[in-house]
């Protein structure tokens, strides 16, 4: 079912799927894992995450967005409206599963951008999910020029004006929160210094109370080392919750 996705411009979305350990009662589950910027299905927090799922009883599919990874495409091209594209192209292969997506750092936003349109989309949780996207873009590349420079000084991740011209075109998900209507967790660390924590407390009061929260103390942005265990146990938690 996963061997072959590809998004509508046929470029190639590399994934790893993990089975649940063992089977639960009811419903099929597949949680689909998405990274953020500069980043990949193999990251740490994430390769924890779908083994904790696992455990639980939670198949998994962790994601590498277009021109990421092992992925086919122009990392020049990975922008939030284009990963959502991708991520809607992921579910198009996901059969009668009920989906739940785990999007990390701009992961969140681009569950926010599919989740308000696609009802497939049965739970959304956010990893320290980016809000602002045009103040982040200005406050982490701002001092960069497109075309010449990279992000965080990787070679591999050169920064493109198409990525700047759709993070300020979004410039804010916070919006998009009221459309939101399956069950939403956000997980934050509260030494998180790439998307401030103060992002997801903001957001949270457009969910009209719906929403949940759990903050990871000492955490940064991509959970770190016990961090990520920590992490994954609470989501894993909230699961079985909802």
């Amino acid at each position: 079912m996963f061997e072959d996705i590809r998004n509508a411009q046929g470029e190639r979305i590399d994934c790893s799927f993990t089975p649940a350990a063992q089977e639960r009662d009811g419903e099929a589950e597949l949680v689909v894992i998405g990274h953020g910027v500069t980043g990949n299905k193999d990251r740490e927090w994430a390769v924890v995450l779908a083994s904790e799922l696992a455990a639980a009883g939670f198949s998994s599919l962790r994601i590498s967005f277009s021109g990421n990874g092992e992925s086919e495409g122009d990392f020049r091209e990975s922008t939030p409206t284009k990963e959502a594209a991708d991520l809607s192209a992921v579910l198009d292969h996901c059969g009668d599963f009920r989906v739940t997506f785990v999007g990390h750092s701009m992961g969140g936003a681009v569950g926010v951008l599919c989740a308000k349109d696609d009802k497939r989309i049965t739970r959304l949780i956010s990893l320290a999910g980016m809000v602002e996207t045009a103040d982040f873009v200005s406050r982490k590349f701002g001092e960069l020029t497109p075309g010449v420079d990279c992000m965080w000084e990787k070679p591999e991740c050169p920064l493109s004006q198409t990525f700047v011209d759709d993070m300020n075109a979004i410039e804010s998900v916070m919006d998009m929160a009221e459309e939101i209507e399956a069950p939403w967790l956000f997980v934050h660390g509260t030494k998180d210094d790439v998307v401030p924590i103060e992002e997801t407390e903001m957001i949270l009061t457009r969910t009209g109370g719906s929403a949940d929260f759990v903050d990871i103390a000492d955490s940064d942005h991509v959970f770190s080392g016990e961090a990520a265990g920590i992490m994954a146990r609470r989501v894993v938690a909230w699961m079985l919750e909802h």
